[in-house]
């Protein structure tokens, strides 16, 4: 053990804060057994866990937007006159753009660390939501929702997960992957009945300004408790050693497309990033635009549409963090290929489950749907470790890219379809045969047998 600036203990090769009674710190005067054991109870919560905290939280706030596109697209039509492709390019805008910062953002983060740039991304969202409030053309709902929610979201994107999950965890990793990756999909259970009941009740305006102060309310608790590095509070990663923090990295711009230029150089990037754009078409380009609009072709109120997918919120919950612990145990290219193949199958029933009422096949859809809907993405983040160590953080920011990129593509064409052919079901039937693609791809992608860097924690695949 060794003294900090502070004068603290630093913590030892398990991650955790030193325990008095073994670093000879003294307990305090008069202190009894109970007591003692007491704190060295409270002291076995790791910070590494409250930082998590906080990121599920952060993730929450900025993932509020996500469920605005799917249930504005029939007002902002019936107001304003926008065809549903004006308003889809617009979605895939904000889609496109939330994968292409991603990578950007964790080498920002790397540069001026996770805080400001969170918390920067927190105000651009804000920004964007509550100036769509005063638009009248649809080219300032490309700004407002494309271009300022889109870059702020994609600073609070997976990668910002990814950055968090390597710097404060050694031991759990998949396990705290597929719980920050829950959070959207907990944001989602919470702000889409919400959202859906004021704009049936009160408009879209107030929805969207809803969505502005849920990404404002988050700051403090970023400021306050999302520390950047464990060695800021003198500790240990979780279940790691303890390393002193790294110097600011310089030249995040640069540093970011190298990376993309050596990984691209590499047969599995490809196959990941391909894998991985289909996943976006399927679920948020797909399903998160287009479900709500289409249950309303066939009758279905815009309530009731919602709260579906507010159920897919609470599957994709268990599904995900599910899947973080299966990935630490299990081979994550098989995991991908079993994920890909159920949900495209799942996609090819869609079309003949639409109905005006919600009955149990419906139902059986949604569960299914949650349980798979980012269950993708732990053995994906895993792969990216084992293929590319310390830069996997970047590498996996640029395979979000091409997840939201394919997202985007379907956001935009599934309502040109609509407009074209006067449903969704050529749209649901392409999108599985996409994935039954995927399901291949991720079985052909190579195994390493040597992570590189020790700072990749790879994980057995």
């Amino acid at each position: 053990m060794t003294q900090t600036t502070d004068g603290t203990t630093e913590a030892g090769g398990d991650g955790r804060e030193p325990d008095p009674t073994t670093t000879g710190r003294p307990s305090p005067p008069g202190a009894d057994p109970t007591t003692r054991s007491r704190a060295r109870r409270v002291r076995r919560v790791h910070r590494a866990w409250i930082v998590a905290a906080v990121t599920f939280v952060t993730i929450i706030g900025g993932a509020a937007f996500n469920s605005l596109p799917g249930l504005l697209i029939d007002p902002l039509h019936t107001e304003f006159g926008w065809s549903r492709g004006e308003i889809g390019l617009a979605v895939s805008i904000d889609m496109a753009l939330y994968g292409l910062t991603a990578p950007f953002a964790a080498a920002m983060m790397d540069r001026f660390g996770i805080r400001r740039v969170v918390v920067v991304a927190l105000g651009a969202v804000a920004a964007g939501a509550l100036a769509s409030v005063w638009m009248t053309a649809s080219w300032q709902l490309m700004i407002y929702w494309g271009l300022l929610v889109g870059l702020g979201t994609g600073s609070m994107a997976l990668a910002f997960s990814a950055t968090v999950t390597n710097r404060w965890f050694v031991a759990r990793r998949g396990l705290v992957t597929g719980i920050l990756t829950a959070a959207g999909a907990s944001g989602q259970l919470i702000f889409l009945p919400l959202c859906a009941w004021i704009v049936a009740e009160h408009g879209w305006r107030p929805a969207s300004v809803t969505v502005a102060l849920a990404a404002l309310v988050v700051v403090p608790f970023v400021w306050l408790l999302l520390h950047d590095h464990p060695a800021d509070a003198g500790l240990a990663p979780y279940g790691g050693a303890y390393t002193p923090k790294p110097a600011p990295a310089r030249g995040a711009a640069r540093r970011t497309l190298r990376v993309l230029f050596d990984a691209a150089r590499t047969g599995p990037f490809w196959l990941l990033a391909g894998t991985f754009a289909i996943c976006g078409a399927s679920t948020n380009g797909l399903i998160r635009t287009h479900f709500v609009p289409s249950a309303h072709d066939h009758g279905m109120p815009i309530t009731a549409a919602a709260s579906l997918l507010a159920v897919i919120g609470v599957f994709d919950v268990i599904g995900t963090v599910f899947s973080g612990w299966l990935t630490d145990r299990f081979d994550a290219r098989r995991l991908l290929a079993v994920y890909y193949a159920l949900r495209g199958v799942s996609l090819l029933f869609l079309p003949m489950l639409m109905a005006p009422e919600v009955h149990p096949p419906m139902i059986f859809f949604i569960v299914f749907y949650g349980l798979d809907w980012v269950a993708t993405v732990p053995p994906t983040l895993a792969l990216c470790r084992e293929q590319y160590g310390e830069d996997s953080a970047i590498v996996f920011g640029w395979v979000l890219a091409s997840h939201q990129v394919g997202a985007a593509v379907v956001a935009f064409l599934g309502g040109v379809a609509r407009d074209v052919f006067g449903s969704y079901d050529v749209v649901w039937y392409a999108s599985g045969a996409l994935c039954a693609m995927a399901a291949l791809m991720a079985l052909v992608i190579r195994r390493r047998r040597e992570p590189s860097g020790a700072g990749g924690g790879a994980v057995a695949g």
